[in-house]
């Protein structure tokens, strides 16, 4: 039987309740230096503000080597009442140390295998996802090697694969590869920041298929085309397409919390679900962060 992979345990997909479908409590880059999510306090405030906010869950797509302490999110969960997802993974060749990303060379997919059944680390929590990321416009070695892993890894255990395309592009490329070349279901696939370009014709081509959509940036004030949402989740719906929508709100930098003076965790109930109420209906959004992030995360894990 299907279930849900959290910190705490697995548990069935109606228990996730409204879900945060791509965020992050934790994440170092060196891209991002001196932004970094880092605070376990800080962590825990967001967590009670997105509670407070009607929120019950948050699948959090901070992969390895990118400070997902996850050690801390067990307590983090148990303290706030927020059920909480982690991931195994890997983001772009640019976020890490060329020393790092070699001493992975020859083993990626059984480090996500073992993060995924054994647990990361010696922390005991099991990743309850792969989190993987195309380029710009583009698939480059990097992304095929992860991508080779995380197929590799899912055959193994049924974990979904969920992709950060970048600024929302190469999800028709993303899917040949993953599905069509290494066999990964389309109902296993989560392309994320689809709000990030917003093609009608990829984005209907890419629900056609079966995959998740997941729009999930509102929280990031710098991406002009947010605007843009409700536009085209209604036009996804209408087309018959409402069953396959996620919705995040993709915290990654410190600043963007709630607690620090940004939208944080709490908008995408506060400011983005009324407004999405108004173009889908109140029915098909309590579905969309209710019912489908269960459907989507949730594997028969071997």
């Amino acid at each position: 039987m299907s279930r849900v992979r959290t910190v705490l345990g697995d548990i069935r997909p109606a228990e996730l309740g409204v879900c945060d479908a791509h965020d992050h409590l934790f994440l170092r880059s060196r891209q991002l230096p001196g932004q970094e999510l880092d605070d376990v306090p800080a962590a825990r405030d967001e967590l009670a503000a997105f509670r407070a906010a009607g929120g019950a869950a948050v699948v959090q797509w901070t992969p390895y080597g990118m400070g997902r302490r996850a050690a801390d999110l067990p307590e983090l969960s148990r303290t706030t009442g927020v059920r909480l997802v982690c991931a195994t993974g890997l983001h772009q060749a640019a976020h890490y140390e060329p020393e790092l990303l070699g001493s992975l060379r020859g083993r990626l997919a059984e480090v996500f295998v073992s993060e995924l059944t054994d647990g990361i680390g010696a922390t005991g929590v099991r990743a309850g996802l792969i989190k993987v990321a195309g380029g710009f416009h583009a698939l480059d070695g990097h992304a095929r090697w992860t991508m080779t892993a995380a197929a590799e890894a899912h055959h193994a255990t049924g974990a979904p694969v969920a992709v950060h395309l970048e600024l929302g592009t190469g999800a028709l490329d993303v899917l040949d590869l993953l599905c069509g070349e290494l066999g990964v279901p389309v109902d296993r696939v989560i392309l994320g920041h689809l709000n990030r370009f917003p093609d009608p014709v990829v984005q209907r081509e890419a629900a056609a298929s079966g995959c998740w959509l997941a729009f999930d940036g509102p929280s990031r004030a710098q991406h002009a085309t947010d605007w843009r949402m409700p536009e085209a989740v209604r036009a996804l719906a209408e087309a018959g397409f409402g069953d396959r929508l996620l919705l995040g709100g993709d915290t990654v930098v410190a600043g963007a919390r709630s607690v620090d003076g940004g939208p944080g965790m709490p908008y995408l109930l506060r400011r983005v679900r009324p407004r999405l109420e108004e173009a889908l209906g109140a029915e098909l959004v309590d579905r969309v962060l209710r019912e489908h992030p269960g459907r989507a995360f949730a594997a028969d894990w071997a």
